[in-house]
């Protein structure tokens, strides 16, 4: 496939990986480092060993998996590592894993002696089609997700969809939520294509390349997010709060494609109350969700903990909590302020949805 090309980089499509060697001959590196965390350590890692035998002068830096452990702490632990193992200004980070490992280590990257090179080899769904593009770094804190970071470009992306072949379906089905967000905001024909799908493992690679096209022609266009690219943000302002109180509260809580499911519901629903979708398109994305998502029990009592993470969303202005909205499927709106009441309410009713 033709790599899709950014104003800074490209993203490849290579099941070979070759294309990795590549990039790593177009300069000089003093020193190559992977970040993996401890499941793609033991399922991809020996992937790309495989596929490049030559690969082998590099150092190796593993931290735990899951989105609990995107924080300062592990950070530390990565430029620690750089500064031990005698990392300088010409190294290279190669971040293999998911949206963890990628939002995680090029967030070290960009901020390690005021930033060197990295490179996104995303293993999953969800960091294929959404966290490996677009050029933003980030770590959680304090239960908020994403809200330390930086705008910071890789050198290249470099994705394979053999490395989904590794993914537990829960893993596929999370990432399918961002695939399924890319029609909704702007490729009606696109949607309509992939939720006639009966799971996530029937998405085709040409279908993964459809929606990095999408991400990307909006990343380009608005690289930092004062206008268009805030469409990406649909069912995030809600989603991101009801997965940080489930991270915070469940013993297997939700993942991120899961949570931003819910919230693409929700506001779906504020979006037929202020942006003008349509009756039949609020049920069609609300059907569609949960064909694919079933129902999750939003726990009475918890409104007030969910509206305090969504005052501390970075899209917000004047203490005003800002969503982006589909005014119908295959084009969003953005910079719509919610009142709380109105939030409230659509959380209502998502309660109230039947299979």
């Amino acid at each position: 496939m033709k790599p899709i090309q950014n104003n800074n980089y490209k993203v490849y499509f290579d099941n070979s990986l070759n294309t990795l060697t590549e990039v790593l001959a177009q300069k000089n590196y003093s020193k190559v480092f992977i970040l993996t965390d401890e499941v793609t350590g033991e399922l991809c890692l020996p992937v790309l060993r495989e596929k490049l035998p030559d690969l082998d002068n590099f150092d190796l830096i593993e931290v735990p998996n899951g989105e609990e452990n995107k924080n300062i702490d592990f950070c530390i632990g990565i430029w620690r590592t750089l500064l031990d193992f005698e990392a300088d200004r010409n190294a290279i980070l190669i971040n293999l894993g998911g949206g963890v490992v990628t939002d995680m280590g090029s967030f070290a990257a960009s901020t390690f002696k005021r930033g060197i090179d990295f490179l996104q080899i995303p293993t999953t769904l969800l960091s294929q089609v959404d966290a490996s593009v677009g050029g933003k770094t980030g770590i959680d804190m304090d239960d908020v997700k994403n809200i330390i970071g930086t705008f910071a470009q890789p050198q290249a992306v470099i994705i394979s969809t053999d490395f989904l072949k590794t993914l537990s379906d829960r893993q596929m089905t999370s990432g399918f939520a961002e695939v399924i967000k890319h029609g909704i905001i702007a490729d009606e024909n696109f949607f309509n294509e992939v939720a006639v799908l009966d799971n996530a493992r029937e998405v085709s690679e040409a279908q993964i390349y459809h929606s990095v096209h999408i991400k990307n022609v909006v990343v380009t266009e608005d690289p930092y997010e004062r206008g268009l690219r805030k469409t990406l943000n649909y069912g995030h302002t809600i989603g991101h709060a009801v997965e940080s109180w489930s991270l915070s509260n469940e013993k297997n809580p939700l993942l991120h494609g899961e949570a931003i499911a819910i919230g693409m519901i929700c506001e779906g629903y504020l979006a037929h109350k202020l942006a003008g979708l349509s009756a039949d398109d609020l049920e069609i994305i609300s059907q569609t969700f949960l064909k694919f998502y079933g129902k999750y029990e939003i726990r009475g009592g918890i409104e007030r903990a969910l509206l305090e993470v969504m005052k501390n969303d970075k899209k917000n202005t004047a203490g005003k909590i800002s969503f982006s909205l589909p005014d119908k499927i295959g084009h969003c709106l953005f910079d719509i302020f919610v009142e709380e009441n109105l939030i409230l309410e659509s959380l209502d009713y998502y309660r109230g949805l039947s299979r």
